[in-house]
């Protein structure tokens, strides 16, 4: 049976349903403000992460947009070296062939002057050999009164004494002595071939003389010029001594094309053989058979033998042979002529050592004699020509030919000043007596002379 309640039951139920009713406001105030506060906080979180993701999104964009140009600027990069490769691939190739431009105009000219060299060759190789047959033949004839030596100087002298020697007498004669006169002097040497350096050296010479008041007028400074010119020349003054050696004298003769080097080796021969000496010729010229007709010619008509061989042969080879068949003939000079050739041909330069260390096989002090021949009419390329055969082989001395034609012939002071190396001979004309053995003051006192009927100071 049910236990019944009181009447405090009821009052505490009733008790209880107030606390009750009166507690749930409160809750559900605090319900929602946590409701609201978690609706805040979350609203908070989205709105971060929104700002978050819109961020991330921003920096991607950011990051794209600079790898875009980063992009674009290795494209514009690579493009610019593209273009500046393409540019200077057009360069070169501009260059290239403005090179082979060049070298085809180079080698044309080249061409043209071997063409205009052989030619010239060709014409002094036919005017030669009549000139050998005509000196030769003239020698049988009966004989002329001859000039005397001074007087033949002096004339074969006579265009090189326009612009040195007399003719600086007009340029000196009454006048005082001021910066005028020496410009004028410095021009004529200049124009006359003797070389730059020569020259200032001559005009600082005179300058110093001046300065220490030992020249008064134009006249006196006319002779100390020739006697500082004369002063050059005598440095280089130096005979050959063909009694030096034992066995054969030995001359190697050199040049380039068209020097008259051929013709030379006949007068040579034949002035040496008029001193009592015994000769031989060695044809070592074997590009030209012209030039071993040449020597044939001088040969024949002089008693003199010629060593030749077939056109073409070794040079060496030749002048090997004629170098043993004048030991075992007891011969006292020989001469040799070799190829004509460019101071710029660097294989005939080759063939000339060739030439010198096969002589040396035979005796170590041969070739007594390395002789250059220098067509004086070349004013200063003689200058490229002694110092490049001098470089390759060591030259021993030298041979002027063609005095007699230019006006050039100062080059001689040039050639004296700048190597020192001994003047051997000088050609002043065509005879073999035109061929002289050089002197310093007769060829100085010849230039220097004022009167081409006078023949006093024969020598």
């Amino acid at each position: 049976m049910a236990k019944k309640k009181g009447l405090f039951s009821w009052f505490g139920r009733k008790k209880d349903d107030e606390q009750q009713q009166s507690s749930d406001p409160a809750a559900e105030q605090t319900n929602n403000e946590q409701n609201a506060e978690l609706a805040a906080q979350a609203e908070r979180e989205a709105q971060a992460e929104r700002e978050a993701q819109a961020e991330r999104e921003a920096q991607a964009e950011r990051e794209a947009q600079a790898e875009r140009e980063a992009q674009a600027e290795r494209e514009a990069q690579a493009e610019r070296e593209a273009q500046a490769e393409r540019e200077a691939q057009a360069e070169r190739e501009a260059q290239a062939e403005r090179e082979a431009q060049a070298e085809r105009e180079a080698q044309a000219e080249r061409d043209a002057l071997e063409q205009a060299e052989l030619a010239a060759q060709q014409q002094e190789d036919a005017e030669a050999t009549v000139e050998a047959e005509q000196q030769v033949s003239s020698e049988a004839a009966e004989p002329v009164k001859k000039m005397g030596l001074f007087a033949r100087l002096r004339a074969g002298l006579k265009r090189t004494r326009k612009n040195l020697g007399w003719g600086f007498f007009s340029l000196f004669k009454g006048r005082k002595i001021d910066d005028e006169l020496f410009e004028e002097l410095e021009e004529q040497l200049l124009v006359a071939d003797v070389g730059v350096d020569t020259t200032l050296k001559i005009i600082e010479n005179l300058t110093s003389h001046v300065k220490r008041r030992d020249l008064q007028d134009g006249e006196a400074l006319y002779q100390q010029l020739k006697l500082d010119m004369a002063g050059i020349l005598s440095e280089v003054e130096a005979p050959i001594d063909l009694d030096s050696a034992e066995g054969p004298f030995v001359i190697l003769m050199v040049g380039v094309n068209g020097v008259g080097k051929t013709t030379t080796i006949g007068k040579l021969a034949k002035q040496y053989q008029s001193q009592g000496k015994s000769v031989m010729l060695a044809a070592g010229d074997t590009f030209r058979a012209a030039a071993v007709e040449q020597l044939q010619v001088w040969g024949e008509r002089n008693q003199i033998p010629v060593i030749a061989q077939h056109t073409g042969a070794d040079s060496a080879s030749v002048i090997f042979d004629a170098f043993q068949a004048a030991k075992s003939r007891n011969v006292d000079v020989l001469i040799a002529d070799t190829a004509g050739r460019l101071q710029n041909k660097a294989h005939l330069m080759e063939e000339l050592k060739k030439i010198v260390r096969v002589m040396k096989k035979l005796d170590d002090a041969a070739p007594h004699e390395i002789m250059l021949t220098i067509d004086a009419s070349t004013g200063q390329n003689a200058i490229s020509q002694a110092n490049l055969f001098n470089q390759a082989v060591g030259l021993n001395g030298l041979t002027l030919t063609k005095l007699d034609g230019t006006a050039k012939g100062g080059v001689i002071f040039g050639l004296a000043d700048k190597f020192g190396l001994p003047i051997r001979y000088i050609g002043v004309g065509e005879g073999i007596d035109d061929l002289r053995e050089f002197e310093a003051q007769p060829f100085v006192d010849a230039l220097f002379s004022n009167d081409d009927s006078e023949d006093s100071n024969e020598k």
